[in-house]
């Protein structure tokens, strides 16, 4: 039974898993390099917690008792109390391998190791380590606290035990978990990413502008957003990096990265974290379309 956990990387998606654990009744680590990073991040679940008592969702004595299960650090140590570590680090093969190669030596071997990986391979980062038996992908959606989904995604090694452990768990944070086979994206963004590509192709070849491309597809498909100003809310380095995880993974032509997305990312344009993407962001979070490329 899981019943503390860490979460390393508390940026948007670790915070949030922080948060839903916490308020699921678990006692939650939230680590980061720095202690700039994990204030910051225990400063975003704070404003969700205000926010939703402000709305009546929560009191306040539930807000100050989620907020008691969890305890920020920048060190890795306490991982070895916990039943669970969720990983949610920076989209990159090595840096996530290192770190569950660290992991394996400080958790005993009771430990289970997850992945909030969008779309590396679940069996290679549990080939670096002890425990592929007891490794899994817990792939959660941005914002946290409100998406519903988990994909839960099954390496060649993971056991029947963790995946059942695991789907209980997220069923227990609210979530409703959906078992993925480990292929580069998943489901999720193998279907998504593409879409979001040609979008960025239609702005690359001029066929239509910014606004012009997401407004056809609010009103045109019903999707409450955009796909360019989804891109810059995803990150533009992190849709790059699933695009080519995608396209080196299946050696598929369909999934090369549209050369706009390549240079925006090479001039520091990353969307809505950066301040400019496919919009301009101000300091309220007021988006204009970026008109020429």
């Amino acid at each position: 039974m899981v019943q503390r956990i860490m979460v390393v990387g508390s940026g948007q998606m670790g915070s949030g898993i922080a948060q839903v654990a916490a308020q699921a009744g678990l006692q939650v680590y939230l680590q980061d390099l720095e202690q700039m990073l994990v204030n910051r991040g225990l400063g975003v679940i704070v404003r969700n917690l205000t926010r939703d008592v402000a709305r009546g969702r929560r009191t306040e004595e539930e807000k100050a008792a989620i907020l008691g299960r969890i305890t920020g650090t920048t060190d890795l140590a306490p991982a070895a109390e916990c039943d669970l570590v969720i990983e949610a680090i920076v989209e990159n093969l090595e840096a996530k391998q290192k770190l569950f190669r660290e992991l394996d030596e400080i958790c005993p071997d009771a430990t289970l190791f997850a992945s909030n990986t969008s779309s590396l391979p679940i069996t290679q980062l549990a080939a670096a380590t002890r425990r592929p038996d007891r490794f899994i992908g817990m792939h959660f959606m941005n914002p946290v606290p409100v998406m519903q989904l988990v994909e839960v995604i099954r390496g060649i090694a993971t056991s029947d035990e963790t995946f059942a452990t695991i789907k209980g768990l997220a069923e227990a944070m609210g979530k409703t978990p959906v078992e993925v086979r480990d292929f580069p994206g998943f489901v999720s963004n193998r279907v998504l990413l593409p879409m979001l590509n040609e979008a960025i192709f239609c702005v690359y070849e001029g066929i239509a502008g910014v606004e012009e491309v997401d407004t056809v597809m609010k009103l045109g498909m019903n999707h409450p957003m955009g796909p360019l100003a989804l891109a810059d809310f995803i990150g533009l380095d992190t849709c790059l990096s699933i695009l080519n995880v995608l396209y080196e993974g299946f050696r598929d032509p369909k999934y090369r990265p549209c050369p706009l997305l390549v240079q925006m990312v090479q001039a520091g344009y990353y969307g809505r974290k950066s301040g400019r993407g496919f919009y301009v962001y101000d300091a309220e979070g007021n988006a204009t379309p970026v008109k020429r490329f």
